[in-house]
């Protein structure tokens, strides 16, 4: 067990050196005891060093500032006292205790400051006289204190031999009296310095006085109010009686929190119609008692509507040379949305009255769509708001709470607006795709008016439950996908769809934006770091693989701290990374180019999928079974390719004579790998059917060639989605060769002119051109022959 030295007595000066423990709250006089919870770290190793002697004693000092922690010693009182210690429960690292104070100290000085306080300390008793005036006090102070209990409990008949104690010295009794007036704790601490009973006693006799004069005065307050008072008035009690207490001050009537609220609505110009019913509602909140639950409700409303900007708008900056400009400096390509958005400066500069657009951007994470809502915030001079839509269940949080419920707020959309201070912003909404609904009602329900230019214009929050004017403000919602949102409310949203980006893009978006940002975040100046653009294409390729640019800006701003460490120790020479640096500083590589498919197997395609993070390569693998069901799916499929695989083995099978095929399989298993991960929609046909085609005929699919389309029991190859996603994936994966609807060759306008310059895109109508290109000319020249 570890010594603190609490057995250290100085016998010829009786001062002893015990553990300290700071009070915050009360001060513990000698004779009393009282309950304390602890918390501090420095006073739980002081009361367990204390626990840990037989004495089980400590010293107890009243802070000078309770807000402080980790007192030290200048910072408590110098007087204080010695107290023996219970514990009662400990909660983990709280301890609850009862000191029982033993006598009145004075400190010496302070022998240790960490990891707890201790001092040496003698004893300060208080000096008692046997005089006239002792005696004269003292029959004061048990006079005061029972004028003090009758007029604090007149119900309640006191007495006072029964509060103090008997064979005890009269300050026993002085500090009894004194927790009773449950005094401030500079007050107590006053009282505890008093160096004999005379000063102790005259001290507490003033504040016993001061007490009755407070008591006094409220009995006056009270009679006052109960003269004025008729059935009516009777629930106005409380109002009656601060309005005595400022008269019997002499200060009159006070200044209000309704004055306060009529100088502000006076200064407002709210439309006639909110007027009135703000008028209203002031004339109802000056007639009731603050103490009513509805008053504070009422002054909250009052509060919120005329903190709303009801006239109050931003100058709209609409040059359209700026709006480019300043575009252009935060993001790279992306225009078609930045022309959409000049399209609007346009329309704002030759109609002023017109209704702000409803834009959704939808795309891939970390392609720019919420830093996009910044920007044009910024070209248009406008405040900017924004919140998350993701995983919001209940509709109140849009619409607001009605005020009948306790906590009752204003919704998400007019918080905006009261901290935009403007009712023209533009506020962005996040995730929408991802809202939820239950029990609690459909936010999306409620985001149909919110985003309807014909209905948002008189929107009601059940809170602020007045018509408020939504149609100038400018909304943009952020999407990963479509899907997940409702039609209606999609109808209602002008969609713009961002894709994700080329190697060449994020290398232009890397030098302009994410590099400097980085290396700026990192402490470096531009002529500190260089990173060679090869060194910057590895690490997209080989330490990325997503459709936007925020893992890649993570993997900068790790190079640029990596590098920040040197120069933070005196390094001064700059520093160049080069590739052969990569491993060392990020680790190994994450991706690797797609070896293990060099050699495909018959039963094999390559084909391309659409996620919500970008486009991805999808293998599809096809073997014959001995015996078994017909068909066989796993990897996770959905309904819809399910579909797409019966209807591709359908067509295949019936075109065995056509395509070569001399023997069929009794069972065959389909599998799409990444089990884990749910697969669905129609796009995988023409890859399905080619793997079909392939197991069947024994013959290899070229291993350069990736495909996408529905397919129909036709023959036909049908239009897909997310063309230059894939397109994308499948020049990360490094296959040249792209298999496509020829429908989809109008969406090839989106791509970057250097992959259109890379890739070789054949465009089909029906599974036999898709079969003709995917397999070696040699074998489809066999088959012809066939």
């Amino acid at each position: 067990m570890t010594d603190y030295g609490l057995k250290s007595m100085d016998s010829q000066s009786q001062t002893y050196t015990l553990p300290v423990l700071p009070l915050k709250n009360a001060v513990c006089f000698p004779g009393l005891a009282m309950p304390v919870t602890i918390q501090d770290p420095a006073a739980v190793h002081a009361v367990e060093a204390a626990l840990a002697d037989d004495l089980k004693r400590v010293a107890l000092f009243v802070q000078k500032n309770i807000n402080q922690t980790n007192p030290r010693g200048n910072d408590l009182y110098s007087i204080g006292t010695t107290a023996n210690l219970t514990v009662v429960a400990r909660f983990g690292s709280t301890l609850q205790v009862i000191i029982q104070s033993l006598e009145r100290v004075e400190v010496v000085h302070f022998t240790q400051q960490k990891p707890f306080l201790k001092a040496q300390v003698r004893p300060a008793p208080v000096t008692t006289r046997q005089s006239v005036e002792s005696e004269a006090l003292q029959r004061e102070v048990l006079d005061l204190s029972g004028q003090y209990l009758a007029l604090s409990n007149p119900d309640v008949e006191h007495k006072l031999p029964l509060v103090v104690a008997s064979g005890v010295g009269f300050m026993v009794t002085v500090y009894t009296l004194a927790k009773l007036l449950q005094l401030d704790l500079a007050k107590e601490q006053t009282l505890l310095e008093a160096s004999d009973d005379n000063q102790a006693m005259s001290t507490l006799r003033g504040f016993l006085r001061h007490e009755i004069q407070i008591l006094e005065v409220r009995k006056k307050i009270s009679d006052r109010a109960n003269d004025t008072m008729s059935k009516e008035q009777h629930d106005y009690i409380l109002r009656e009686q601060i309005r005595a207490m400022q008269q019997e001050l002499g200060e009159g009537t006070p200044e209000t929190e309704t004055s306060g609220l009529r100088e502000k609505l006076a200064q407002s110009s709210l439309p006639e119609s909110i007027q009135a019913e703000v008028e209203k509602e002031m004339s109802r909140l000056e007639q009731l008692p603050s103490s009513s639950p509805e008053h504070q409700v009422l002054l909250s409303h009052l509060s919120l509507t005329l903190d709303l900007p009801w006239d109050r708008m931003t100058t709209d900056n609409l040059d359209l040379q700026n709006a480019r400009q300043v575009l252009d400096e935060d993001h790279y390509n992306l225009k078609e949305i930045k022309e959409r958005i000049v399209e609007q400066l346009a329309v704002m500069k030759l109609n002023p009255q017109a209704k702000s657009p409803i834009l959704c951007l939808v795309g891939p994470p970390g392609v720019g769509k919420t830093s996009l809502g910044h920007s044009i915030a910024r070209a248009l001079d406008r405040k900017f708001d924004r919140f998350s839509l993701g995983g919001m269940h209940d509709e109140a949080e849009l619409r607001g709470h009605r005020r009948t419920y306790i906590g009752a707020m204003p919704g998400r959309v007019i918080q905006s607006i009261r901290r935009a201070g403007t009712k023209n912003p533009l506020i962005m909404l996040d995730e929408i795709d991802k809202l939820g609904h239950d029990f609690r009602g459909d936010p999306a329900s409620a985001l149909m008016e919110i985003l309807d230019p014909e209905q948002n214009n008189t929107f009601h929050d059940n809170y602020l439950d007045l018509p408020f004017d939504l149609s100038k403000v400018f909304f943009i919602t952020t999407a990963n996908t479509v899907d997940a949102i409702p039609k209606p409310l999609l109808d209602r949203m002008e969609t713009l769809h961002l894709s994700g980006y080329s190697d060449e893009e994020k290398i232009e978006i890397a030098n302009r934006y994410l590099f400097p940002r980085q290396r700026s975040e990192a402490g470096l100046q531009d002529d500190q770091l260089f990173l060679p653009e090869e060194t910057l294409a590895t690490i997209i390729r080989r330490y990325t693989r997503e459709a936007g640019v925020r893992e890649l800006e993570r993997m900068l701003g790790r190079l640029a701290r990596k590098v920040a460490v040197p120069f933070a120790q005196g390094e001064t020479s700059p520093s160049t990374i080069g590739i052969s640096e990569l491993p060392e500083m990020l680790g190994p590589e994450r991706f690797f180019a797609e070896q293990l498919r060099k050699n495909l197997l018959p039963g094999v395609a390559t084909g391309l999928a659409w996620t919500e993070a970008g486009g991805d390569v999808l293998y599809i693998e096809a073997i014959e079974l001995p015996e078994g069901e017909k068909l066989t799916m796993t990897g996770h499929l959905g309904e819809v390719m399910k579909e797409s695989a019966i209807a591709a083995n359908s067509y295949v099978l019936a075109h065995c004579q056509e395509f070569g095929i001399k023997k069929t399989a009794e069972a065959v298993h389909i599998h799409v790998p990444a089990g884990a991960i749910p697969k669905d929609g129609p796009s995988a046909g023409v890859t399905i059917a080619t793997a079909l085609a392939s197991l069947y005929t024994e013959r290899v699919v070229r291993n350069d060639t990736a495909m996408t389309g529905e397919i129909t029991l036709s023959g036909l190859v049908l239009p897909v989605g997310g063309i230059k996603e894939k397109i994308l994936a499948a020049r990360r994966a490094g296959i040249k060769r792209v298999i496509l609807p020829r429908e989809n060759q109008k969406d090839l306008i989106s791509l970057p002119d250097e992959v259109k310059a890379e890739m070789d895109m054949i465009f089909v109508e029906r599974i036999e051109d898709v079969l003709f290109a995917a397999f070696p000319s040699e074998h489809m020249e066999e088959t012809r022959q066939q």
